[in-house]
């Protein structure tokens, strides 16, 4: 064989190695975004049953196609404080179990040149059906209305391009059958060392132990693979597949790193483990097919039960394993010996989630919602500043909170901004505009809470005191605006339609009182009952409150936006309409906040 046929095999084979690739990564990133992150979703939700761990952690992998991708999400939400350590191992390991689901796929490969399947099921061999998936994939792509229509299509393109490219490697490798030097390379590949670091190498330069299989499946088409020379290999593939999750966890939390050292401890014990047993029963009792040549469902095959064998067996050592990770990256001490506290954090937003838009969405809200809970805690603390409780220390630790209120604004619209980078579905860039939108809101209330302990501190510095039939207005006043506030942040955190319908009759509620307490306020100026300073200082907080209520409606009105065909309506024309055209239930909800708050 000429050096000029050498050098036109590797250009067909890193051809085919690329389409197969590219295909894999649209498999599977169209795979994730059909699911809209609902399978990782879920891993929040996880509790301490491993079995049920690692069955969710499989079927996420199975839907992402990487195994790497989602212990980077589970690295992710460990860092965020949102998964235990303990429940991260299990999805862990049972990720390692969803990722063999490629090699399955691919060993359809088999079909085309064994003599005993029939010639119908010869018709599922990728020669075969790559075009035809790819055909199909275009067609419902191109007719395709609805972005749902048009994802199935670009995953049936994915599959029809991974298979094209599988194709494209078997017909570049298959010459170097017969070359020597080729044969004598898979040769000194029996040695189980070199095997395993050939398989972590190759892992590690494609960032995918899928990939990697799958190439190593092209590899079995020309029969110089043997069983003793793959099986190193396919043990060594999982231990390269570690590096991406060590990489994502440079710079994380301790518990982070710890799941990134969990990853990789589980792969090279079991491998170790799996090793020595393989080894002994070679030597004790010789495994017939250990010389023999290894075909793609053998890969497959063994891929799958060495991952299942070495889950299952580890199952039961998983605290072993997460006190191994908690020896190996330990808490830092203080000078007493304790453990460093940690100082308070706003809600983690992890750019190793952006791989999974939908869920970096979700910790986005997650965020948007603690800003409205401390605006909220904010709020009722400010309420007895104005009854005789002023406290100096209170009111630093409420600017604390609304510093954080505005870190939080900061960082939650930068990484809304990143969201936007990534591919998103017409949902998902409508729900970032959402919370872009809510983020101000809360942002807001905070602001004009603020504006009511700034006036709070003014009456006490001027030693100004309102009237007793002031206090009692301004404490039904504020009560209202309590509750509308706690109602925008239930109807955002339960995206609930029917409860944002219920802030509009209450925000009218508060309008109506703000108005009757200025006309009665001012009449107390005029009859001498308050003091000028004072008379000007619950007018102004009166404002604030009413500005208060405002920004709850527009938070409702984004809510329901969200329900009436997931469109962001206009909130002006929403409230005008709604005032004008006060249906049964609007009217009721009206008169029951009436006789609530009645002054």
């Amino acid at each position: 064989m000429s050096g000029i046929d050498i050098v036109t095999i590797i250009i067909k084979a890193v051809g085919g190695i690329a389409l197969f690739i590219y295909g894999m990564t649209i498999l599977g990133g169209r795979l994730e975004k059909l699911s809209s992150g609902r399978m990782e979703k879920v891993l929040e939700k996880l509790s301490n049953n491993v079995f049920k761990s690692v069955l969710l952690g499989a079927l996420v992998t199975a839907a992402v196609q990487s195994s790497a991708a989602t212990t980077v999400i589970v690295v992710g939400l460990v860092n965020a404080g949102i998964l235990r350590l303990s429940s991260a191992i299990g999805v862990i390991m049972g990720a390692n179990i969803g990722t063999t689901i490629t090699g399955q796929i691919l060993r359809l490969g088999d079909l085309e040149n064994n003599e005993n399947v029939g010639a119908a099921l010869k018709l599922l061999s990728p020669t075969t059906l790559a075009p035809f998936i790819a055909a199909v994939g275009l067609v419902v792509f191109m007719i395709s209305k609805k972005e749902s229509g048009k994802t199935i299509g670009e995953i049936l393109l994915g599959v029809g391009i991974l298979f094209t490219g599988m194709n494209s490697m078997t017909s570049a490798v298959s010459p170097l059958s017969g070359l020597q030097a080729f044969q004598d390379l898979f040769a000194t590949l029996k040695n189980p060392i070199l095997g395993i670091i050939v398989g972590a190498l190759v892992t590690v330069l494609l960032q995918s132990s899928s990939a990697s299989v799958g190439i190593l499946q092209t590899i079995s088409t020309t029969g110089v693979l043997t069983f003793s020379a793959a099986f190193p290999i396919i043990m060594g593939q999982n231990i390269g597949t570690c590096v991406t999750p060590i990489i994502s966890a440079v710079g994380a939390g301790k518990n982070a790193k710890r799941a990134a050292a969990v990853h990789l401890y589980f792969n090279i014990i079991g491998t170790v483990l799996f090793l020595i047993a393989v080894y002994a029963l070679q030597g004790i009792f010789g495994l017939p097919f250990w010389n023999e040549a290894i075909d793609m469902g053998g890969i497959a095959n063994f891929h799958t039960f060495f991952n299942v064998v070495v889950t299952f067996c580890f199952i039961p050592f998983t605290k072993l394993l997460e006190k191994l990770a908690m020896i190996t990256i330990r808490d830092k001490k203080t000078e007493d010996g304790a453990s460093a506290a940690s100082e308070f954090t706003a809600p983690a937003l992890e750019d190793r989630l952006l791989v999974s838009p939908s869920l970096a969405i979700q910790q986005a809200a997650n965020t948007a919602l603690a800003m409205g809970n401390l605006a909220l805690y904010n709020f009722g603390n400010m309420r007895n500043l104005f009854n005789g409780s002023y406290d100096e220390k209170l009111i630093a630790a409420l600017n604390e909170n609304e510093e954080n209120i505005d870190r939080m604004e900061d960082r939650l619209n930068a990484y809304l901004v990143k969201i936007t980078e990534c591919e998103l579905t017409d949902f998902e860039n409508r729900r970032v505009t959402e919370l872009l939108h809510l983020s101000s809101e809360f942002e807001r209330i905070g602001d004009y809470t603020m504006n009511l302990i700034e006036d709070a501190e003014k009456l006490y510095e001027n030693s100004v005191m309102f009237s007793p039939e002031a206090i009692r207005e301004l404490d039904i006043i504020s009560r209202a605006c309590e509750e509308i506030i706690g109602m925008a942040i239930r109807c955002v955190e339960l995206n609930d339609a029917a409860l944002a319908a219920k802030v509009e009759p209450l925000e009218e509620t508060i309008d109506y009182l703000n108005e009757t307490l200025k006309a009665r306020h001012i009449e107390r100026l005029k009859e001498g009952k308050c003091v000028v300073e004072s008379g000007v200082n619950f007018l102004d907080l009166l404002i604030n409150l009413e500005r208060i209520s405002d920004h709850c409606s527009n938070i409702a009105v984004y809510v329901i936006g969200s329900q009436k065909n997931n469109a962001v309506i206009n909130r002006h024309e929403f409230i005008q309409n709604a005032h004008a055209a006060k249906d049964e239930e609007y009217v009721r909800l009206e008169e029951e906040f009436m006789t609530k708050y009645a002054i």
